[in-house]
């Protein structure tokens, strides 16, 4: 195995603190999807046949209302999930999300083919866009992996709207930024946020609120399915073997 990348373990917990004082607005609800995603928002109000979800009271992503299963209140408010990567625009011709299986697919033939673990990679996902195709930031990001153009173009990527030439892209340049910080998730995750001028220059994650935060969600993520991962096998074990029950 070449680096940490493949099957890799838990990112230490000490970096999803990186956010911790920076996160004031707080959710007061709780989104579920068909597909198990879950938004944590201040708020939500109905556009069409859209929803749109605030986390907090200028940005919003919106989602179909076909897609939405349960909106729960919170009983405690939790720091809200940032979106300054996927203030989304969608016409309302768009096409469906992907479904969980042929995104689940497309990343790990990705992460085979560069040698990542997929884990990462959808969290990375789940991170730029909620594993929306058609997403597009503020500053024109695209995609899944939300690639600049210029990026897009460095990566060979004809149509970032494309899940698999987006997911190639995205996977290629997080492959480049692993490579470039020896499998330091961290700082690759900031730089694919910040880019890598940034890390070099503060020799570490940079010390910007959204980039601490993306750093932060990405991390939890990735740890929450390698969680989901170690109970499942868990299960398995039981059932082969009563004894662990």
């Amino acid at each position: 195995m070449r680096r940490v990348r493949r099957q890799a373990g838990f990112v230490c917990a000490g970096v999803a603190m990186l956010a911790a004082g920076a996160m004031p607005v707080r959710a007061l609800e709780r989104m579920t999807l068909r597909d198990g995603a879950t938004w944590d928002c201040v708020r939500h109000e109905s556009a069409g046949d859209r929803v749109r979800v605030y986390t907090n009271e200028e940005s919003y992503i919106e989602i179909k209302a076909a897609d939405i299963v349960s909106v729960d209140v919170l009983s405690a408010p939790v720091a809200a999930k940032p979106v300054e990567q996927i203030a989304v625009k969608a016409s309302a011709g768009d096409s469906a999300r992907l479904s969980k299986a042929d995104l689940n697919e497309m990343l790990a033939s990705a992460g085979q083919q560069h040698n990542i673990d997929a884990d990462l990679l959808a969290s990375i996902v789940m991170a730029e866009s909620g594993g929306q195709p058609k997403a597009v930031s503020r500053t024109g990001a695209k995609g899944l992996m939300q690639l600049m153009p210029g990026t897009a173009r460095e990566m060979n990527v004809a149509d970032s709207f494309v899940p698999q030439q987006n997911i190639a892209g995205g996977t290629q340049y997080l492959d480049a930024m692993l490579t470039r910080y020896h499998d330091d998730i961290a700082k690759a995750v900031a730089a694919y946020n910040a880019g890598p001028g940034a890390v070099d220059r503060y020799h570490g994650v940079p010390p910007y609120r959204e980039t601490r935060m993306y750093v932060a969600r990405v991390i939890r993520e990735f740890n929450r399915r390698k969680t989901a991962v170690l109970h499942e096998r868990r299960a398995t074990l039981a059932m082969a073997i009563p004894e662990l029950k």
